[in-house]
């Protein structure tokens, strides 16, 4: 049993947590036995992310002045919270993934970026390509107009070039 000292200071950690942190999903969890707790924290790591089951009384105190607040406030049931600074759609599809295979495992209310999000956006949030492969397409969609510039401007010379071959082949130029 944890101490009232050590109560607080739980709190402050996860205060301080919940104020540096923009992406956060509450998820609620009943019978995960442990070696399906084992394998969700694996999945989570492996995106990026953190996760932590948390007291609804402790978190809701936590919360209190940081963005995640509203997200955190009146849960009920057993709780626990994932949260990244990086790639949020990396731990959206990696708990959904999750979720699927373990229908126990829920998701309450989610933040990102500092905006609060519902359950269906949640899903629609692990829908979405990663960011390295959003970055690929665009510098694809970048780089293909520049590309076509240098074809055409190295068409207009391969012509040229073939042109005055031609010419010198049939003694049309002198060389």
């Amino acid at each position: 049993m944890k101490t009232r000292s050590q109560k607080v200071q739980d709190v402050e950690i996860l205060h301080q947590t919940l104020q540096s942190t923009p992406n956060i999903f509450v998820n609620g969890f009943e019978k995960l036995t442990v070696e399906q707790d084992f394998q969700l924290r694996k999945a989570v790591r492996d995106a990026g992310g953190r996760y932590k089951v948390v007291k609804n009384a402790l978190a809701e105190k936590a919360a209190v002045g940081t963005p995640a607040e509203p997200i955190l406030k009146g849960l009920a049931g057993m709780c626990s919270i994932a949260y990244t600074a990086a790639d949020p759609v990396a731990l959206a599809k990696a708990l959904t993934r999750y979720a699927k295979d373990n229908p126990t495992l829920t998701f309450k209310a989610g933040l990102v970026e500092g905006r609060v999000i519902d359950v269906g956006s949640i899903e629609a949030l692990a829908a979405m390509p990663a960011k390295e492969e959003i970055y690929a397409k665009l510098l694809f969609l970048i780089n293909a107009p520049a590309q076509r510039l240098v074809s055409a401007i190295n068409g207009v010379a391969r012509n040229l070039a073939v042109v005055i071959d031609q010419g010198v082949q049939e003694n049309k130029f002198s060389a």
